[in-house]
């Protein structure tokens, strides 16, 4: 879910929206054992979180003063949250609606490709089936274009990419490289390919040196500490922040988990409880939090 764009908010708006999540999620694992730091959450992500999960069917708009609310809940002020959604609405991810004096807000169609394309690797982060075939691409750039190799790079990372060696990176699963690339006046220096490894090749080796797995697993263990420690007792706070911080922050981890092939990767790979729990967690809390968000939101019906 993509926080790029103009018309920001002043940087320590957002910050302290941030700060009040972070906050709020290190708090619902407070019984027992001391979870670890949270991950500072922007509001925007959160409110993403938020449409994903009660707005994609695009049948209403929800008036603004609910998000509002909604990301009060979470920590976040009003002023905070009032930018966030004048962000959105000029990056074109919210459009605005009237009825009477009030404004309401809905999906645009950019919005719902990205939260659609969130919500496909929801709940596949661990690859069991990994066809044995990685996509590799290749590039040279000059120093003199040190700004389009960083580019590209950022690019390649995002997508899942490591960086095999110099000017060599690989991913375990299909890439749409025009897309990719789309953008970025490199296509001329770039090669790309699908391929399987041969001897004397070490896929295990090999993915130890493109990835540090050490970070990566480090992050699934933070969230397992800190969403474990809550138990089955999380109702005794709000389940709706609860769902919106949990999902928020189970995003913004597996953006950075290229899905790497769970037979190559360590027995105890802590993906592989971290997803269990995440799914079974978030469908008793999205049970649990129906009825506030019926209570909260005011909802303006939209004919398509």
């Amino acid at each position: 879910m993509s926080e790029r764009g103009s018309g920001a908010p002043p940087r320590d708006a957002t910050d302290q929206g941030a700060h009040a999540a972070a906050n709020a999620a290190s708090a619902v694992g407070a019984a027992g054992a001391a979870p670890a730091p949270a991950p500072a959450l922007r509001p925007q992500a959160l409110m993403l979180t938020f449409c994903a999960l009660y707005m994609l069917d695009r049948c209403h708009a929800v008036y603004s003063g609910s998000l509002i609310e909604v990301l009060g809940r979470v920590g976040v002020g009003e002023h905070t949250a009032r930018s966030t959604l004048s962000r959105m609405s000029a990056r074109g991810l919210l459009e605005r609606h009237r009825s009477g004096k009030r404004v309401y807000f809905a999906l645009t169609d950019q919005a719902v490709a990205v939260l659609q394309e969130g919500g496909r690797r929801l709940g596949r982060v661990v690859n069991r089936e990994w066809d044995g075939a990685w996509t590799l691409l290749g590039f040279s750039l000059p120093e003199s274009r040190r700004a389009d190799r960083h580019l590209l790079r950022s690019r390649l990372a995002w997508a899942g990419f490591g960086p095999l060696q110099s000017g060599l990176w690989i991913a375990p699963h299909p890439v749409d490289v025009t897309e990719l690339l789309a953008g970025l006046d490199v296509v001329d220096h770039v090669k790309a390919f699908r391929a399987h490894t041969l001897p004397p090749t070490v896929i295990d080796e090999m993915i130890n040196d493109a990835w540090d797995l050490e970070r990566i697993g480090a992050g699934y263990r933070a969230f397992l500490d800190r969403w474990a420690a809550a138990g089955t007792e999380a109702g005794g706070g709000d389940p709706l922040s609860e769902l919106l911080l949990m999902s928020a922050e189970w995003l913004l981890l597996i953006r950075q988990d290229p899905r790497l092939p769970l037979r190559h990767l360590p027995p105890d790979w802590p993906a592989v409880p971290a997803e269990r729990m995440f799914l079974a967690r978030r469908a008793t809390l999205m049970e649990r939090a129906r009825p506030v968000v019926d209570a909260l939101l005011d909802r303006l019906p939209l004919d398509h």
